[in-house]
């Protein structure tokens, strides 16, 4: 596991971009610390998200989330060599060869497609089995990364909501002018949390996640290419440079 500095410096400069911004016009950090203002746009976003959302898909997208920061090791250059090394021992030793280990692979898709080779399954029908796994897998990762789409979709709308009622607060209060500084604060920070939160945070974490599945299931579609390949009892270095084809 990396942990991925690129994300980390983004949130890091966004965040940094706006609250120094604020300061420079002469505004303090407090002023965009409201209690209530989070509330309303964080409550009612995630009820919003849980409403439309499969209670599955929706805790997928909740665990995906460490992705950002700590994303899957899917290495594209190891996984040739090990195919490489896979084909030059069944070359010279026979598909049975990679009967031994197999149960260790800790990824469940990696070992299942080595049972199938070393069980004798038809090249064919080997890729038939495999691209349904990697079709569901992709299609339940799209609808977990709309998780983080559908917040960033609904954050301002709700951020909106939390200004008229901080509106409807201010207006209930104009014979005390007390209390009108907190309805008015409510207003425009709920706002800037909602628009804030979509375009800086949801939104980003959505496009990230939906790349990182892209790249989940390439390497996928490498690994059946490598083990068609093998069955069909290709060359190790022919093997190799097909594969070298994905990576860029």
């Amino acid at each position: 596991m990396r942990f991925d500095f690129n994300s980390a410096i983004g949130l890091i400069l966004a965040l940094a971009g706006i609250v120094g911004g604020h300061i420079l016009e002469g505004g303090h950090v407090d002023s965009l610390l409201q209690v209530t203002a989070f509330v309303i746009v964080a409550g009612g976003t995630v009820g919003a998200v849980m409403l439309q959302t499969p209670i599955r898909v929706f805790w997928g997208g909740i665990r995906m989330l460490k992705w950002i920061f700590i994303p899957p090791n899917y290495a594209s250059e190891s996984l040739i060599r090990q195919i490489t090394v896979w084909s030059s021992a069944v070359r010279k030793e026979g598909l049975l060869i990679l009967d031994t280990g197999v149960e260790e692979i800790e990824d469940p898709f990696v070992r299942k497609g080595m049972h199938l080779l070393v069980d004798g399954t038809p090249p064919e029908k080997m890729r038939e089995m495999l691209e349904v796994d990697i079709n569901a897998f992709e299609d339940f990762g799209r609808q977990s990364a709309r998780v983080w789409e559908a917040a960033g979709g609904y954050a301002p709308t709700i951020g909106i909501l939390g200004a008229v009622l901080g509106l409807i607060h201010v207006m209930e209060n104009l014979s005390n002018p007390a209390k009108l500084g907190g309805g008015i604060a409510v207003a425009f920070v709920a706002t800037i949390y909602g628009v804030g939160l979509a375009n800086l945070v949801f939104l980003p974490i959505a496009n990230k996640l939906k790349t990182l599945i892209n790249q989940q299931v390439i390497w996928r579609e490498m690994l059946i290419d490598g083990l068609v390949a093998i069955a069909q009892g290709e060359n190790p270095r022919i093997i190799e440079e097909k594969l070298l084809g994905y990576v860029v």
